[in-house]
Formats: structure tokens, sequence, C-alpha cells
């Protein structure tokens, strides 16, 4: 049976049909991950969930501990990541579901690798293409079959956070290129590549990011397109496990 892996926020634990197991806290040389990884099982497909916020939504962006998560994830045997996310949208609108396939790296002091020349090994590790295509393909492909609107590219911004953008920030991503913004994809995306594990981002937009929608960003403007993504992330994981 394939083991998948799953990092992301609130709401997949309570999906319908996903059997809980049992909690499993990993030691890593790393540090603590970000909470105990839940071991479920939706139909066939074996599921390892971890909330890279923490169980009570309290690490913020740029306190996660990344490379934590990635090694317990490997430890325990998977093979696949998919990267749940909630993002702004500088070209996409609220409640898209997008599969990015590039990232640019505007964060900062945060630990990104694995080969940080402690142990004497250093590495340079192909990030040409940031995101695995298999992975990619199988997230397009159930959320075809589940009638969920797709965007099968994109380039997502990575920012610091915990605060939101300026419009002038958001304005010099999107002529960088961006679709999307978020603060989570990097390092995790880089950190899995290194583990050699293929690792792909489902982001759900939430809001239109600064500038791009009227008026200010809420929070109770987030959370009513919040409700949504958790729907439209159950809908997928069923159809996921129709593939494995």
């Amino acid at each position: 049976m394939k083991k998948i892996g799953v990092i992301g926020g609130s709401g997949l634990t309570s999906l319908k049909q996903l059997q809980i197991t049992h909690r499993e806290v990993v030691n890593t040389p790393y540090g603590e991950a970000s909470a105990p990884l839940t071991h479920g099982r939706l139909g066939n497909l074996e599921l390892l969930f971890l909330p890279r916020h923490g169980s009570g939504h309290n690490i913020p962006p740029h306190r996660i501990n990344y490379r934590a998560n990635i090694w317990a994830m490997k430890e325990l045997g998977v093979e696949q990541i998919i990267g749940f996310a909630t993002v702004g949208g500088i070209t996409q609108p609220p409640q898209a579901m997008v599969i990015p396939d590039q990232l640019i790296d505007y964060s900062w002091g945060r630990e990104h690798t694995f080969f940080d020349g402690e142990d004497g090994q250093v590495a340079h590790v192909d990030f040409t293409s940031p995101y695995c295509d298999e992975l990619r393909n199988t997230l397009t492909t159930a959320a075809l079959n589940a009638g969920i609107d797709i965007v099968t590219e994109g380039v997502y911004g990575v920012i610091q956070g915990p605060r939101l953008e300026t419009a002038a920030e958001i304005n010099r991503l999107q002529m960088d290129g961006c679709d999307i913004v978020g603060m989570t994809a990097l390092p995790e995306a880089a950190l899995a590549r290194e583990k050699g594990l293929c690792y792909a981002t489902c982001a759900i937009v939430v809001n239109w990011a600064a500038g791009k929608g009227d008026g200010a960003i809420t929070q109770e403007l987030i959370d009513e397109h919040l409700k949504i993504a958790i729907e439209t992330k159950g809908r997928l994981l069923q159809q996921i496990r129709e593939k494995f």
C-alpha cells in the first residue's frame, strides 16, 4: 500500500470516510515536527497528515520547522507529499484551485537545506522544475474527476509573513511573473527534493492579494472562502484515493 504524505491546515482530519488509526511523535535530528503525525486510511490509500502550523494553528510560517517535518515524513516511509496551501490571488480569483509548476522565493532567514555543511556534506540539488510532474498530473486528474475547476500551472511567490503584503509588493510580484502568493511552499518543496520525495502544491485562493480586490483583506472574508476550500480539499482527496 502506497503511503501519501499530506501537509496542510485544518479540516483534513474531519474528512468523511477518513479512518484515523493513530498519531505518532517522531524524533528528528532537527527537533520537533509541527505536531504529531496522524496516520489514517481513505479507502485503500494510506495517508500521513501533518498540520504545518501546529495542532492549534499557532506556528507562524517563518517559525515552522520545515526540516523536521520533511525528515519525519521520509522516516515514516512517505514517497509523495501533497502540500495544501491557502494563498492570495494575483492573477487568479478567490476559490480558484491552482497546481503551480514554478516557485519564486522572497523569504529569508529560514533553515532551508539539509546540506548545511555541519556533517561535512555539500550537495547542489537540481531545482529547475521544483514540483513533481507525476503528482501534479495526479492532482489535476483527480480535480477534473471531482468536477473541480482547476488551473494546471502558475508561479507561486513565497513571501516571509506573517504579515500580508503591500499593494506595491504585489505589483512587484506580478511583474516578476507570480500568479499566487503564499508563505509556506519554500523551503518545504526544496527540502522534499533533497530527500528524493515527489512533492506538489495544491493551492486554493482564499482572497485577492493586496490591491487586487475591493477594499481591505479581512479575516472574515478569508474564513468565508476557507470553508469552501476545506470542502473542495475533501472532494479532491476522495478522488485521489482512486488513483492508488
